[in-house]
């Protein structure tokens, strides 16, 4: 999850009007050893992104060729970062850097003895630039494996201002209320929501969110390590919450079968596209970058979002993701790969990304001034603030096995829920069965 100290990023703030954009970036940044010093060399950087988001990330990696020399050539991987990185090393074929989207991930391949601890550059920088959460959860066994350089908040709902202003609706401060909006817009004649069920982590960001809310941090704390089983009551209470919407045709653009037909790119095409089915989409604050790049939304007039809402008279959640950059001991440009973290872990990166949008930096060095719209900045604002109560992603902190496998575990059982939400208790049953054999694994 993400915690952040408000007080630096407010005197980091200040400090830049006062002197200057380069005042808090901390000056020139020389990757590698000063310009051009990697010439003649390629970076083979393997993530999950594609689209908007691989193109966005390559602005970054031609900065680093620009700064440095050396040459970037990425691969996406598509959701199952695991296998398919295993594969290539198996294969000798090894990327030199992998942004692995989960914690779970993260450890995985320390324990195969994959990754190269992060350099002493890269860990200074992340000791001066970032919160401690984010050098926790790169860690594994007390050694620096992985960089933060993506953050996701992923606890924003977003919405067509037009959709909801033509109900008379406010955006709600409980699920609830949520739920009764989206009925409102839906007598209107739209659905309330698109739903991304043919994506089946979204569904367990949706899961999380209620969880975290209505069940409170120490019981998500102990979920995410399965310290507590998933047929807890706690667990089924929030199946239940969820199971609320996922029934409910009136909400569901499509309904089940539409939902369940819609990946997480179509969801926001349902409420931000040229034909608009439905008038909000849950997901992080990623939204922003698609509404923009792929239909020219501008974010704050035509796209906004409110805090995903308190559930049952709890604090309304803070959820995070995050994508860590790791070098692999097989990769076969070890000085160039390193160079490349180095790089990363500068606010200098942060902000070719965060001007392009659809990201968030967890590098409180960053100037939030690089970000291109306010909604954008008060998002990363609000993140850096969150502190402690932010919790990472459960899916993402569990094996991938369970967390992060399509068709496989948490993914594929709340993908069966979604298609029939009548048994929270059997669902309950089947995820942790799932769970207990992948942690013991």
């Amino acid at each position: 999850m993400m915690r952040r100290r408000t007080t630096l990023l407010t005197s980091c703030t200040a400090l830049v009007l006062a002197l200057g954009a380069t005042a808090c970036g901390g000056g020139p940044v020389t990757a590698g050893g000063g310009d051009k010093a990697l010439g003649g060399q390629t970076v083979t950087v393997a993530g999950v992104w594609s689209g908007t988001e691989q193109k966005n990330f390559q602005k970054v990696l031609d900065a680093f060729t620009e700064k440095t020399g050396a040459k970037t050539q990425f691969v996406s991987t598509g959701d199952n970062v695991s296998t398919v990185i295993g594969s290539k090393i198996e294969g000798g074929n090894a990327p030199d850097v992998v942004m692995v989207p989960q914690v779970g991930v993260l450890k995985q391949f320390a324990k195969n003895g994959w990754l190269k601890p992060l350099s002493k550059k890269t860990q200074q920088a992340v000791d001066a630039n970032y919160a401690g959460v984010w050098k926790d959860y790169g860690s594994v066994d007390g050694t620096l494996y992985g960089l933060y350089f993506k953050a996701a908040h992923k606890s924003t709902v977003w919405y067509s201002p037009d959709a909801l202003a033509q109900a008379g609706v406010k955006p709600p401060k409980t699920y609830d209320e949520m739920l009764k909006a989206g009925r409102t817009v839906s007598d209107s004649g739209l659905a309330a929501f698109s739903v991304a069920g043919q994506d089946g982590w979204t569904l367990t960001d949706w899961f999380e969110n209620v969880y975290l809310s209505q069940a409170g941090p120490e019981k998500y704390d102990a979920l995410a390590a399965h310290e507590l089983k998933w047929t807890d009551a706690s667990v089924v209470e929030a199946l239940t919450t969820l199971g609320k919407l996922f029934k409910d045709k009136q909400l569901i653009a499509g309904g089940q079968k539409g939902a369940l037909n819609t990946d997480f790119p179509g969801s926001v095409e349902k409420v931000f596209g040229p034909k608009a089915e439905a008038g909000m989409v849950y997901e992080g604050d990623f939204v922003a970058g698609v509404a923009k790049d792929q239909f020219g939304k501008k974010i704050g007039e035509d796209a906004d979002f409110f805090p995903f809402p308190a559930v049952d008279g709890g604090k309304a959640p803070v959820v995070s993701g995050g994508d860590a950059a790791v070098a692999l001991k097989d990769g076969k440009n070890q000085k160039a790969a390193q160079a490349l973290l180095e790089y990363l872990a500068t606010p200098e990166a942060a902000a070719v990304w965060a001007e392009a949008g659809g990201f968030l930096s967890p590098n409180r060095k960053l100037d939030l001034a690089s970000y291109g719209d306010d909604v954008t900045r008060a998002t990363a604002e609000s993140l850096v603030a969150a502190g402690d109560s932010v919790r990472f992603d459960m899916s993402d902190q569990a094996p991938a096995a369970f967390g992060g496998t399509k068709g496989a575990g948490e993914w594929k059982l709340l993908q069966d829920f979604l298609r029939d939400p009548s048994d929270p208790k059997g669902t309950a049953a089947k995820l942790e069965a799932a769970a207990a054999k992948a942690y013991r694994g």
